[in-house]
């Protein structure tokens, strides 16, 4: 897995930016991070010219107050005694999803923090165009005060997107670890009955057990291709019901009380840069939830997707 040295946070000067800085420290914290960027995107404004004239430093005196009042918030929210380099921006455009993916590409982000708010549909907008298009790991965090994560709920197909996903909540299970703060990693799997299921001869029921058998087998397998040395991984298996897997997993992760939901999302190329992420992963993305959710994608490096997604 590519270590996340270089994090983006969009922020909005609005409460949610609390919420944001709040777990990008905490992320700082628990990896190898040694940058963060704490970016805000406001709307390009085109001016009278009499107005230009007349205030002709009208923006730019605007950008300097929102700069202040980003800066006050990332002191107070953000532990900076970590030993990370930070850099907080305003920045102009007519879409902010498409300036952060420009920031993130010239700055070679490894992962892009950004907000789930509870009333506003824009933002979630905003965060399916970055889950779609990023090249890098995604962290969406919902309107919430963060102090403490002690539990990671691992959602798993047992693929090597799957893999990925693993491997870095032990890195952050193993660094808190190491400050005294144990995380205990939840690896779930939500199975399902085959269609024609009935054509068995088994109930719904007894073809669920089949496939949970099946499903604990192919875990065995998957486990061992992570060192989860002195970390406590506790699988967990349940079967869907309606054919609603998303649901399957978010109800999981209320009931066994999981801070964030972590889930290996697949690279990006230019040829596939405009193609939804995967149902699942899709489907979490858009979902109304007050579980933060991690998108772990290794980066790619795409000449031409950022000329690309300037054309949409």
């Amino acid at each position: 897995m590519h270590p996340v040295r270089k994090i983006m946070v969009g922020l909005d000067n609005t409460e949610m930016d609390t919420s944001l800085i709040q777990f990008a420290s905490f992320l700082a914290r628990t990896g190898s991070a040694e940058y963060v960027h704490f970016v805000n995107v406001i709307k390009r404004t085109q001016l009278p010219s009499p107005l230009r004239r007349e205030f002709p430093n009208l923006l730019e005196k605007a950008q300097i107050d929102r700069r202040r009042e980003l800066e006050k918030n990332v002191i107070e929210h953000f532990d900076l005694t970590l030993p990370v380099k930070v850099k907080i921006s305003v920045e102009e455009g007519t879409m902010p999803s498409k300036e952060i993916l420009k920031l993130a590409d010239k700055y070679s982000i490894d992962a892009i923090v950004v907000g789930r708010k509870k009333d506003l549909k824009n933002s979630s907008v905003v965060t399916q165009r970055l889950a779609r298009r990023a090249t890098c790991s995604l962290l969406i965090v919902p309107e919430r005060e963060y102090t403490k994560v002690s539990k990671l709920m691992v959602a798993t197909d047992f693929t090597k997107e799957s893999v990925a996903a693993l491997e870095e909540a032990v890195k952050v299970a193993r660094r808190e670890q190491a400050l005294g703060n144990p995380i205990e990693i939840i690896c779930h799997h939500a199975y399902q009955v085959p269609v024609g299921y009935h054509y068995s001869g088994k109930t719904f029921e007894e073809c669920g057990d089949v496939m949970c058998d099946h499903a604990q087998k192919k875990y065995k397998k998957f486990i061992n291709k992570v060192d989860t040395t002195g970390i406590e991984v506790t699988p967990s298996f349940s079967l869907v019901k309606n054919d609603d897997v998303v649901s399957n997993i978010y109800e999981t992760a209320r009931e066994v009380g999981a801070d964030c939901i972590v889930i290996g999302g697949k690279g990006k190329s230019p040829s596939t840069a405009l193609i939804p992420i995967g149902t699942t992963t899709e489907k979490l993305v858009v979902k109304d939830t007050e579980i933060p959710l991690l998108i772990v994608r290794h980066k790619h490096k795409n000449a031409g997707l950022i000329d690309m997604l300037q054309r949409i």
